[in-house]
């Protein structure tokens, strides 16, 4: 496990871009974190890294935002997934193997996640700021 500490979305955004660089096109990044944690700032730095110029919004509404770059991103929102019906209604499983997939709330469907998926809890640290990003199945 790699342990990083974020001190602003800046940063935040740089350890997505790091994470990017060891990317191959077919990766599930599972992010797990409460609100407002930083999420999507790092899905936003992956993006970026990647080659998608389309600014990066949490999906919360849409479920799913696809991005292009390099490869496809999705970004997955499964905040409101409280079900197993719910997950299938999201398309989850037909995009796997066909892109990125980037998912927030992975709390919510961590048994329909792939073995190796690369997993990366955020947590607050001492100060607003402050994140503490802890990952797993990925080198950096």
């Amino acid at each position: 496990m790699i342990k990083l500490i974020s001190h602003s979305a800046d940063e935040t955004e740089q350890i997505g871009e790091k994470i990017a660089k060891q990317l191959h096109g077919t990766e599930v990044i599972a992010l797990f974190g409460g609100l407002g944690m930083g999420k999507t700032a790092f899905t936003r730095g992956l993006a970026r890294a990647l080659g998608v110029d389309d600014g990066v919004s949490s999906p919360t509404f849409a479920l799913v935002n696809e991005y292009s770059g390099k490869y496809n991103i999705y970004h997955f929102d499964m905040y409101r997934v409280n079900s197993w019906d719910d997950l299938y209604s999201t398309g989850f499983f037909d995009y796997i193997d066909n892109g990125i997939l980037v998912i927030e709330w992975s709390e919510n469907i961590e048994g329909a996640l792939p073995e190796n998926a690369i997993r990366i809890t955020i947590e607050k640290g001492e100060s607003d700021d402050e994140r503490i990003f802890e990952i797993e199945g990925v080198e950096i």
